[in-house]
């Protein structure tokens, strides 16, 4: 199983990249965002990949996060949703997007990707809600390379932190990962503590305490 590639990205298409790694050349596939994250031709990637392994086809496809991965293998679980309908899914929300959309039970925002219909995008919310907790909390972790650092070699490997300006998803998947931790901790379950977070989140709250409290007041039973 090809997990991770790094090297030089010898082509551009576009849905995929030619990446030159050691002298052997990858096509990975990838989502419009993640496209738009990675470098020029010349320059050094690193993505992480899920290989799709079929009677008549191997093919790879690219994500720029361990969490954005998952969703992939997440997404393409549900009936009716094969690779290309994740990429479409990913491309237009992203890994943050998606999660929120699914914690709130949100149909219509996964509904917005081409080629997604109203009855899958009510299966992906139904079926993936219970799933998304563990997911969005991998939110915070394992962002990969871009581009190189200023005093790297033409054949070199490089590794690097994704640009903020180019990457970065809204608000603050670390605080929402501590926040649904702290939540679970207290008892509340999973889908509805991310449900909590999700919303708190999309009313402006981004840091910890405060997406906490928000989230609390929403998990509160209501009179």
């Amino acid at each position: 199983m090809i997990g991770r590639l790094a090297g030089r990205i010898d082509y551009r298409a576009a849905d995929h990249v030619l990446i030159d790694v050691g002298g052997v050349g990858y096509l990975v596939y990838c989502s419009d965002r993640t496209l738009a994250a990675l470098p020029g031709i010349g320059e050094h990637a690193a993505v992480y990949t899920d290989l799709l392994v079929r009677e008549d086809l191997l093919q790879l496809f690219g994500f720029t996060t361990l969490a954005e991965k998952e969703w992939h293998r997440l997404l393409m679980s549900v009936q009716g949703v094969g690779a290309k309908a994740s990429m479409a899914i990913l491309g237009t929300l992203g890994p943050e997007g998606v999660g929120r959309a699914i914690a709130l039970g949100d149909a219509g925002s996964i509904k917005a990707a081409k080629g997604i219909g109203p009855k899958t995008a009510q299966r992906v919310v139904h079926e993936l809600k219970d799933k998304a907790p563990e997911v969005m909390a991998m939110g915070a972790t394992h962002a990969v390379s871009a581009g190189p650092t200023p005093e790297a070699d033409t054949d070199a490997v490089i590794e690097a932190e994704i640009a903020p300006s180019v990457t970065a998803p809204a608000g603050n998947p670390a605080a929402q990962a501590e926040a649904l931790s702290a939540l679970t901790n207290l008892g509340y379950a999973p889908g509805d503590a991310a449900a909590a977070v999700a919303q708190a989140a999309g009313n402006g709250e981004s840091e910890t305490p405060a997406l906490i409290r928000a989230a609390l007041k929403l998990l509160a039973p209501k009179s």
